[in-house]
């Protein structure tokens, strides 16, 4: 978890908020990552992080088990091309039953799925290195995203 969240930190202009005590963000969210494109270093508002690291189970997400010891997910939103490519199925349309508890295996977000999120328990051999490279293409898109509404004044 902490080499996913240090390689994060290396991209250009990545802002990684890991929420603790006193903070102010809720207890629910401390000690979890967050993966922002903030080429300023300040928490863009109105924009959803493109990643996440969570270690906890959170009250509408709990089919990961993440309360388990040394459990975590990473959490990550993808295209629509890649979402089908990973998962062989439509963000909008998953007909597949998942065992969203298994580790080291790319499935759709277990609450997120249908905005085209996909989550990882876990990553280790089969899939870490694909997480680094969705985390860079969400990361890049996130840069993207961020170009156009400068250019738009937004």
């Amino acid at each position: 978890m902490e080499q996913i969240i240090a390689t994060v930190r290396d991209f250009s202009g990545a802002l990684v908020v890991v929420p603790e005590p006193g903070g102010d963000f809720p207890a629910l969210a401390w000690g979890d990552a967050f993966f922002y494109y903030a080429p300023d270093g300040q928490l863009p508002k109105n924009v959803q992080p493109y990643g996440t690291v969570v270690t906890k189970n959170y009250p509408d997400d709990t089919a990961s088990d993440l309360d388990l010891p040394d459990r975590w997910r990473v959490n990550i939103h993808v295209d629509r091309t890649t979402f089908r490519e990973l998962t062989g199925e439509e963000p909008d349309r998953l007909d597949r039953i998942y065992d969203y508890a298994v580790t080291d295996c790319v499935m759709p977000h277990p609450v997120y799925g249908a905005l085209g999120w996909i989550c990882v328990v876990n990553p280790a051999e089969r899939t870490g290195e694909l997480v680094v490279e969705l985390l860079r293409g969400a990361h890049d898109d996130a840069r993207a995203r961020f170009a156009r509404r400068e250019e738009h004044g937004r």
